[in-house]
């Protein structure tokens, strides 16, 4: 793989935009208005990708429906980080030849980090016969070109050759909430974790310009958008790879003085780049959300240096120290894995013990899953899974308790949240500045603001409030 960013030209984008024009007009000729479905697995980043799909789609002259059955393109955008997501994935692709013989016309496409991978290419080519096209990330911006080519080539389109991975600007988008959005900052990833197959399919990392950014996030203020998640597979190292002496954190405060009324965050931290400069600049901008998602994967220093993830045990905790230090009201969330190979008891009660001692608010949690093309997938793996389900169960138990406890303390307290939906039986739902979930009574009109709300219940997983006027 090369390691070498493509920025996709004006030029390039015009000439997708033009295979846009002749989808629409091939339609336009057949005399109906297409429909298509675009299904999403996995990270907040493919769900970003879906909605520059569902853009691409809009322009091509497509409506954007909400099931398979019906539509004249069906998307399939897709997670590589676990086994059961790529089973699910190849079940419900299975599942869509019962669409397609109803709909002998259908199009089906597969897309996202399954298709970063050699040997799922290879078993689409020849178990699944119906997927019209297969498109990995880096050719995502090609999706109009593939469109076309299926429609009046009548033969199967494979975009998947190994590259570094490209940037395009301006490409269109179709945001599923105007309310909350995603704003892409970088893409691809460094750090080779044993564990994990983004690099080998997102490629290397790349940042975005900051003024391309900053003119994102303006425009969505100015539609009326109250909260911005800045996303990347390690928003810490943004900026590495640019030579303007921006990184994240000047980044973060650049955006945090925008004018609005809003909220910005971000995911994912790797804790690695976590430096001081970036818990300070949250501490000092009150328009960046006091939340921090840390993943710690192990509480193991040996552990964490079988997953290659460059830091250790204690500098971890020293810098969710500092982050809590500076940010007292902080809400901590983390990723953690169960089964690593070779992980024994001992590194398993490490684990434990620096759950307690940190307190998390939620956990993400997984049993090791083994991707083929990771080093992780060939370590020697000699703990039984019925073992693994036993120390899942036990992290699983503690944290409930955790969280019970954490959300407890919010009871009695009055907190600004954003109002941000409804649920059946006449709920709101809103969300704290540290992303918790609460619940309350009040008119739907109130949906899109922000208010101020007192807490008045808890449970693990969520909390209930009641509107306070004025």
């Amino acid at each position: 793989m090369g390691v070498k960013t493509t920025v996709i030209s004006q030029e390039q984008l015009e000439a997708q935009y033009a295979f846009c024009d002749k989808v629409e007009n091939y339609w336009h000729q057949v005399g109906r208005t297409p429909k298509a479905y675009v299904e999403t697995y996995g990270c907040q980043q493919n769900e970003a990708d879906s909605q520059t799909l569902r853009g691409l789609l809009s322009q091509c002259g497509y409506d954007i429906i909400q099931e398979a059955e019906g539509a004249d393109v069906v998307i399939m955008n897709t997670c590589a980080i676990r086994e059961h997501a790529e089973q699910r994935v190849f079940g419900n692709l299975g599942a869509l030849t019962h669409t397609k013989r109803r709909h002998p016309e259908q199009k089906i496409f597969l897309c996202g980090c399954m298709a970063g991978q050699t040997e799922v290419v290879e078993r689409i080519r020849k178990s699944y016969p119906h997927v019209s096209g297969v498109f990995s990330t880096h050719h995502l911006w090609q999706f109009p070109e593939v469109l076309y080519r299926v429609l009046t080539e009548k033969k199967r389109q494979f975009f998947v050759q190994d590259e570094a991975g490209a940037i395009a600007e301006g490409l269109p988008m179709l945001r599923d909430n105007t309310l909350k959005s995603w704003v892409s900052i970088m893409y691809g990833c460094n750090n080779f974790c044993t564990y994990c197959i983004v690099p080998y399919v997102r490629g290397r990392e790349r940042s975005r310009k900051p003024q391309d950014i900053l003119e994102e996030c303006k425009a969505l203020i100015a539609s009326g958008c109250k909260e911005i998640t800045l996303l990347g597979q390690n928003v810490n190292s943004y900026g590495k790879d640019l030579d303007c002496g921006v990184d994240f954190a000047d980044l973060l405060a650049q955006i945090a003085s925008l004018d609005g009324d809003f909220l910005v965050r971000f995911m994912t931290s790797h804790p690695r780049d976590a430096s001081t400069k970036l818990f300070d600049t949250m501490a000092q901008y009150p328009k960046i959300a006091k939340q921090l998602h840390l993943p710690f994967q192990s509480g193991s220093s040996r552990v964490l240096k079988a997953m290659n993830r460059h830091y250790g045990r204690e500098t971890y905790l020293s810098k969710v120290e500092y982050a809590k230090k500076v940010m007292p009201d902080l809400v901590l969330t983390s990723d953690v894995i169960v089964g690593f190979p070779g992980e024994t008891e001992e590194d398993f009660q490490e684990t434990i013990s620096l759950i307690r001692q940190v307190r998390y608010n939620a956990l993400f949690t997984f049993i090791f899953s083994p991707r083929p093309g990771t080093p992780a997938a060939k370590m020697e793996d000699p703990t039984p899974a019925s073992e693994k389900n036993r120390r899942f169960d036990e992290l699983c138990a503690l944290q409930n308790s955790i969280s019970e406890e954490l959300h407890r303390a919010y009871v009695g307290k009055v907190m600004r949240c954003l109002v941000d939906g409804q649920e059946d039986g006449n709920l709101l739902t809103a969300r704290t500045e540290g992303g918790r979930l609460v619940r309350f009574s009040g008119d739907p009109a109130l949906i899109g603001s922000y208010r101020n709300l007192e807490i008045t219940g808890s449970t693990t997983w969520s909390l209930t409030g009641s509107l306070q006027e004025g």
